[in-house]
């Protein structure tokens, strides 16, 4: 009896855990774009350079994530998480340095820390809790998708109260971080014994379907981190106040989630993906023609994006296991979607605030992602297609709307 309630015990400090780790994955990129016009005056940034304060992270994601299995057997997975927690603090840390130096480095550790964050979690939830992987991966992805939420909505409030401005709205993670080092100090002291690297996956690249997915993924990624990077300013430039920009990006990934939720269920009733994935993306690309035809409706066009959005990222995410034959060539298919699209979606911010230089406004950046939402569309008809393995069917896991991307997963 003891020894079951001490496991019991363990187990629900794991969830514990798990759930404030996850509440770290987002919080520190999401609560930059309402804040990213005091920090390109304060800073004397151009806004292609501004562009790049969510670009490392996408690259970390895209150079880390099919390195991470390897590093896991070899360090253990409860000891690299714990490890990536450490790096994350610091970058955050490291972040509330008021120099644009100290922008970039603390940055670039943050994206680390959360790119081993994003392929661990799920690696951990199927290995510890293998009959509740759909209901405990809803609940890590919300909880990041939440907390994601609240960090843009409070940026500028707490920005214009808290000595420091903008710096300290950055650096104030750094609790929430050195929580989740502390709540999983735990778990590293019975991480398992160290293993031999695999072996690296073959990845499809000749495969017309998997270049498919992997443009999906990539371009539903460019437009999330473009609208968390650069909505709020152009909602600014629009005459809507910061706060008020703020609390739009919030509701923004509020309704994402919400939406992500209810994808799953839909997909069970659809023979294959197609029509789905192409509505999604055609809602998403109202969504970008509404904010470059009539910038004003500001809080329509934002529901609009979020509705798209949400539903995109699940069924990016479902791809990659509807579309493989079995784990091993799933395994592949994951690391070529996340590293090719990662690097996709890194360009996006960056090109978005060029092209907001070059023009001296926002209808040329918003004309590409006009383009970018189309492309998206004509992706979905040939990645939503029917399974390559027949005897796959729907299950639990697809309740999963699992966190913008991590392994298989990634946003």
């Amino acid at each position: 009896m003891e020894n079951t309630s001490t496991r019991r015990a363990g187990q629900v400090l794991l969830v514990w855990g798990l759930l404030v780790v996850a509440a770290n994955l987002r919080a520190s990129l999401t609560g930059v774009g309402p804040l990213l016009n005091r920090v390109q005056s304060d800073l004397g940034l151009a806004p292609a350079a501004a562009g790049l304060l969510n670009t490392p992270p996408l690259l970390a994601f895209a150079a880390l994530s099919p390195l991470v299995p390897k590093l896991a057997a070899r360090w253990g997975e409860e000891r690299l998480l714990g490890g990536a927690l450490v790096v994350l603090t610091i970058g955050i840390a490291v972040r509330w340095i008021p120099t644009a130096a100290g922008l970039l480095i603390g940055t670039v550790l943050i994206g680390a820390g959360i790119a081993v964050g994003n392929v661990l979690l799920p690696s951990l939830i199927k290995r510890d809790f293998p009959t509740k992987v759909g209901l405990l991966t809803s609940a890590y992805a919300m909880v990041m998708g939440g907390v994601a939420a609240l960090a843009s909505g409070v940026a500028v409030p707490i920005a214009e109260a808290a000595p420091g401005g903008w710096h300290t709205a950055l650096g104030f993670w750094v609790v929430f971080a050195l929580v989740s080092v502390l709540v999983w100090l735990p778990q590293m002291r019975t991480s398992g014994p160290a293993g031999p690297a695999r072996s690296g996956q073959q990845l499809p690249w000749s495969s017309g379907l998997a270049w498919a997915v992997t443009a999906f993924m990539g371009l539903q990624s460019l437009g999330f981190y473009v609208v968390v990077t650069w909505l709020p300013q152009v909602l600014q430039d629009n005459g809507v106040s910061p706060a008020t920009a703020g609390w739009l990006l919030f509701w923004f990934q509020v309704v994402a989630v919400l939406t992500s939720l209810a994808v799953p269920r839909a997909m069970r009733w659809a023979r294959d993906q197609r029509g789905l994935a192409t509505a999604c993306s055609v809602v998403l690309l109202v969504g970008y023609t509404g904010l470059f035809a009539e910038p004003r409706w500001a809080l329509l066009w934002t529901v609009v994006l979020g509705l798209g959005g949400g539903a995109c990222l699940v069924l990016a995410l479902a791809f990659i296991s509807l579309r493989a034959q079995d784990a091993a060539s799933a395994g592949g298919l994951s690391a070529m979607a996340q590293s090719v699209g990662y690097l996709l979606a890194a360009v996006g911010p960056v090109v978005f605030g060029l092209l907001h230089s070059l023009s001296s406004g926002w209808r040329a950046p918003l004309l590409l992602m006009v383009v970018v939402a189309a492309t998206q569309t004509v992706a979905a008809l040939v990645a939503g297609r029917g399974t390559v393995a027949p005897a796959w069917r729907p299950g639990p896991e697809l309740a999963a709307p699992a966190a913008e991307h991590s392994a298989p997963t990634g946003h």
